[in-house]
């Protein structure tokens, strides 16, 4: 068993930055591949990236390529979302989640996941 728990959301003006953790216990995250969503009102889940530890490789949504870095520290069991030059459009709770395994297309898939955090809400205004 796995509990995550994100932090770090707030508000933020467009442009601006924003740097979300996820705390894991439990099991350590580095058996896993790491994955960020996101959910907007009225929207569903959305992928936003995820990050394997076989082979060390991190994958991002189209819309959030080159702004947005996974990245985890694994003697702290925490997995981070750097968020950069965020939008309007970025609003949304972000939630992570951890899966065994996954091929880069099923790891943009929230049925892959095998845990999930409780999410934390990211607002960026314009």
């Amino acid at each position: 068993q796995v509990q995550l728990v994100e932090s770090g959301g707030g508000l933020v003006q467009a442009g601006g930055s924003l740097r979300l953790s996820c705390a894991a216990s439990g099991r350590t995250v580095s058996n896993y591949a790491m994955g960020w969503f996101r959910q907007a009102p009225g929207k569903e889940r959305e992928f936003v990236g995820a990050l394997t530890w076989w082979d060390i490789s991190t994958y991002y949504a189209d819309s959030v390529k080159g702004r947005f870095t996974i990245s985890r520290d694994n003697a702290k069991d925490t997995v981070y979302l750097q968020m950069d030059s965020l939008k309007s459009e970025d609003t949304a709770v972000y939630y992570c989640a951890a899966a065994s395994w996954g091929t880069t297309t099923e790891l943009s898939r929230p049925g892959v996941y095998d845990y999930w955090g409780q999410g934390t809400q990211v607002t960026v205004s314009s």
